[in-house]
Formats: structure tokens, C-alpha cells, sequence
């Protein structure tokens, strides 16, 4: 049992890493101490449905190593989890029966793949995609030749479609809704992806309802509602997450889509924060309304804001919202969060790449939706994070005119924030 307060930090992504660094960054010279339920060093997510399941011999992509902890005198427990957050005494208990106190704790625990229910889904041969070791499994069997089975149309099925493809293996995906992407992707850009799948050889199956799961000796078959039935090697299962909160929840700490904090980062505890995909928080440029993201760069930047809070200041997380996908050779990029309410407006960039902007009812910029080759969209998509972070009411013409400079908008902006008056002034 650790008697001396620290710092203490549940998870060991890209949010836990992020905060162990800004502490020790920020001058905090007391203990550190990460606790992580899974066997490897800290390492990044994203490559897992990219770069390397596509790789066999790829290497882990370690976001540190245990010599570079040791440097920085961060104490590191794996294989290992919280089952207990003792508030009264300030400490939480491990499954190895340890007790480590804390001084703040941070809780960035992330968020688990959501699980099938269907019959006959409870098989090996269904897999999921969130630790390096469920990547290792299914990149195994992406063999030339075999046959994957994707359910859920989103970010993580599609990526592993592409993956699959480079690999040589066939791929069918069925997504219930009527289209793919349909959470937060407009609908121009989902049909690029879908064209650019389906180029590739992937069969998308959409409005398509999974009834039931068989698994064979040699293989594993979907039946479908209208009773179509799909053989294949293995089935991945890309439906959603669902955050991490049973510590928070045993706490009782507030949880809602989430465990709740405020745009410090702090929980319905003073003593205790959250970031990362675990949290829901009020998201300042969008009316504070409470939203909890899934985005790599909003798990690095919370981590590192809930440090500094935890050593005493008081910063706001207000930062945009940004996302990204890599699908064969095309890029997708989006920035902010639109309404159904909000008012497309397209910006073609040439050679097929094209950015679609959302206006809400006053005219003021909410998001940014682009996809093209490489980093077609990239610096465009930059700006408009600027220009949404600015609050600003763009003149349609000039988000529509893809020769017109978004960085000489911006630069407008910074004299005159609604510029849709200043033009009709002109």
C-alpha cells in the first residue's frame, strides 16, 4: 500500500500519455503513476485499422517506451486495473490488491467497441478492433483470398475494408442505414468513399439487417433479414463504442453519454478529472452544448488541459473539434459539428477534391467537411477550424469560389467577424 499522495492516472492511450508529460512539463516534481489494465506500453490507436494491420511485421506504434518513463521518473503499472475509486480516502484500490493514493486522479480510460447481440455472435470468429492484439488477430487472417465481413458502415469498418484490400482479401460490408458514414458526414462525401470502395472491389450492402450469426467448421456466415446469407472467413464488428464509465458510475460520480465534466475537465469531484473518449463536456464553440468525441487530437489536447488544471490553474477547453480518414489515397478531413438544420455549401479544390461548409440559421460557419487525394484538403480545412473558432458568418460566395483564399477570409475576420454585412457593404 502507497501511502504518499501523487498523481494518478487510470488508462494508457494517447489522453493518459499526453497528461503524465504536461504534468512533469508544467514543473510538477511529485509522483506520477499510470495504470493501464492492458500488456503492452503506452501506444497510438489510430494505426491499428491503417499502416499497421496492413503491415505484418509492423512494429507497435508506441507513443513511449518504459526507458523514456523512467526519465522522466513516471511510474508505469500494466496489466493491471482499477476496480475501486475510494473517495473518502483518496485512493484507489487494484486488481492486484494494491491501494495508490492520489492527490488528483485522472481518469482516461477511453471507450470499448460495442457489442453485437444478435445469435450466434458470441463466436470467436467475430472480432473487434481496439487493442494492438485485436488488430494482430484480424491482420492474421487477411490472408489474399479470404473473405472479411464488416458490419457497421462508420470510420473503423471502412478503414478496415481499404486495409484489407491492400492485403488482397475480399471484402463485403453491411451497414443497416441507408447509406454510409451517416453520423456527421455529409452525404456528397460519403458517396466518394462509397464510389472509391466499391472501385476497389469492396461489395456495400446498405439497409441491410443482420439476423442472425452461423458458425461453421471451415466458415462463419451472416444471415441477413431478407434472408440472403453471406459466407466468409471471419466478421468484424464496427458499430460504435461505448465510453468506459463502471469506475466513474461505482464512484458516483455524474455520468451522462459519459462521465461529465466541465470545460476544466474536472468530474462532479473536485479532486478527480476525465478526458479523452470516456468524457462528455460542454464544447464551447457550438452553445456549450454537451457532445463526447471519439478523435485522437481531442484525447491528446484534454489530457494535457485536465494536467494543468489538475496542478491548480484554470483553463477552458475550447478547442474545435477535428477528425480525420485514410482510405486508399484519399483523405478525409472534417472540423466542427453541424445541425440537420445547417445549410450545405460546396467548394470544389479540382482534380476531384471538394470541401462542403455548413451555415446555421445566422449565417455563422459551424463546419467543414473535405476529401481528396493526400493532403488536398488539408490546409483548407485548417483555415476553416480558424474561421469556425472565430465565430465567423462567411459571404456564400466566397466559401463557393475555390480560387478565393479562405486565409484572406480569415485575415478579414480578424477586423470584422460577420462578414456576410461587411461584403454587403461593399
Amino acid at each position: 500500500m502507497a501511502g504518499s499522495k501523487g498523481m494518478v492516472i487510470a488508462g494508457g492511450g494517447i489522453s493518459a500519455v499526453s497528461a503524465a508529460n504536461a504534468l512533469r512539463d508544467e514543473g510538477w516534481s511529485g509522483a506520477i503513476t499510470l495504470i493501464s489494465d492492458e500488456p503492452h506500453t503506452p501506444y497510438d490507436r489510430p494505426p491499428l485499422s491503417k499502416s499497421f494491420v496492413t503491415d505484418a511485421g509492423a512494429s507497435v506504434p508506441y507513443l513511449t517506451d518504459q526507458l523514456a518513463l523512467a526519465d522522466r521518473k513516471i511510474g508505469f503499472i500494466q496489466s493491471t486495473a482499477i476496480i475501486e475509486i475510494d473517495r473518502q480516502r483518496s485512493c484507489v484500490k487494484l486488481s492486484d490488491g494494491q491501494h495508490i493514493f492520489y492527490e488528483k486522479l485522472l481518469i482516461a480510460t477511453g471507450a470499448r467497441p460495442r457489442r453485437l447481440t444478435l445469435p450466434g455472435s458470441d463466436c470467436s470468429r467475430v472480432r473487434y478492433l481496439r487493442t494492438v492484439d485485436d488488430s494482430r488477430a484480424i491482420g492474421q487472417q487477411l490472408l489474399p483470398g479470404a473473405h472479411m465481413i464488416v458490419i457497421g458502415g462508420g470510420f473503423i469498418g471502412l478503414e478496415l475494408a481499404s486495409s484489407a484490400r491492400k492485403r488482397g482479401a475480399s471484402v463485403t460490408l453491411i451497414e443497416s442505414l441507408p447509406r454510409i458514414l451517416s453520423r456527421g458526414v455529409p452525404l456528397e462525401i460519403a458517396q466518394v468513399v462509397a464510389s472509391r470502395h466499391e472501385l476497389e472491389g469492396v461489395n456495400i450492402l446498405c439497409s441491410a439487417l443482420v439476423s442472425e450469426i452461423v458458425n461453421d467448421t471451415d466458415t462463419i456466415s451472416v444471415r441477413l433479414a431478407d434472408g440472403q446469407t453471406i459466407a466468409g472467413d471471419l466478421v468484424v464488428a464496427g458499430i460504435g463504442s461505448v465510453p468506459e464509465t463502471g469506475l466513474a458510475v461505482a464512484a458516483g460520480l455524474a455520468v451522462e453519454n459519459g462521465i461529465c465534466v466541465d470545460a476544466h475537465m474536472q468530474t462532479s469531484d473536485p479532486d478527480i478529472y476525465a478526458a479523452g473518449d470516456c468524457v462528455s463536456f460542454p464544447l464551447a464553440s457550438h452553445g456549450d452544448m454537451r457532445v463526447r468525441l471519439e478523435s485522437w487530437r481531442n484525447a491528446q489536447d484534454q489530457g494535457a488541459l485536465a494536467a494543468v488544471n489538475m496542478l491548480g490553474q484554470c483553463r477552458t477547453y475550447d478547442a474545435i473539434p477535428w477528425f480525420w480518414s485514410d482510405q486508399y489515397d484519399l483523405s478525409l478531413q472534417i472540423t466542427g459539428l453541424h445541425s440537420g438544420q445547417d445549410r450545405p455549401i460546396r467548394r470544389d479544390l479540382g482534380n476531384g477534391a471538394f470541401i462542403v461548409f455548413h451555415l446555421d440559421q445566422k449565417g455563422c460557419l459551424t463546419s467543414a467537411s473535405g476529401i481528396g487525394v493526400g493532403n488536398a484538403v488539408a490546409r483548407d480545412i485548417r483555415l476553416a477550424e480558424m474561421l469556425i473558432a472565430r465565430g465567423v458568418h462567411p459571404p456564400e460566395e466566397q466559401l463557393v469560389d475555390g480560387k478565393m483564399s479562405l486565409k484572406a477570409l480569415l485575415k478579414a475576420a480578424a477586423v470584422c467577424p460577420d462578414l456576410s454585412i461587411a461584403a454587403s457593404k461593399d
